[in-house]
C-alpha cells in the first residue's frame, strides 16, 4: 500500500495554514527562533508522516507546548535586552 494517500492528506491542513493564515499573522513560531529548528507547523506536518496519528497528536501537543515555553524565553530576553533579540544561529549567511 502506498504511503502517498496518507502522507498527502496528513499535510494538507499545516500546508493550508502556512499557505494562508501563516503569512497574516505577523510573527514567526518562537520554537524555531529559539532553537532554529523546523517551525511548528512544519513540524506538526513531519510527525503526521512518520507517526501514527495519536503518536503526532501527542508529539504535535508537546511541541505547542514548548513553543509557548520559547515565547516566554524570548520575551523575557526581549525586555531584558530593551527590545533586541539577536538569535545569531537563525540568520541567513
Amino acid at each position: 500500500m502506498s504511503l502517498w494517500p496518507r502522507q498527502w492528506q496528513s499535510s494538507l491542513l499545516p500546508t493550508a495554514y502556512q499557505k494562508y493564515i501563516s503569512p497574516s499573522k505577523g510573527f514567526s513560531c518562537c520554537h524555531r527562533l529559539l532553537h532554529c529548528g523546523d517551525s511548528c507547523s512544519n513540524y506538526v506536518k513531519r510527525m503526521l508522516s512518520e507517526q501514527k496519528l495519536h503518536e503526532a497528536v501527542q508529539s504535535s501537543l508537546k511541541r505547542f507546548q514548548d513553543c509557548g515555553a520559547a515565547r516566554r524565553t524570548l520575551t523575557s530576553t526581549k525586555a531584558r535586552a530593551n527590545g533586541c533579540i539577536v538569535i545569531p544561529c537563525c540568520l541567513p549567511l
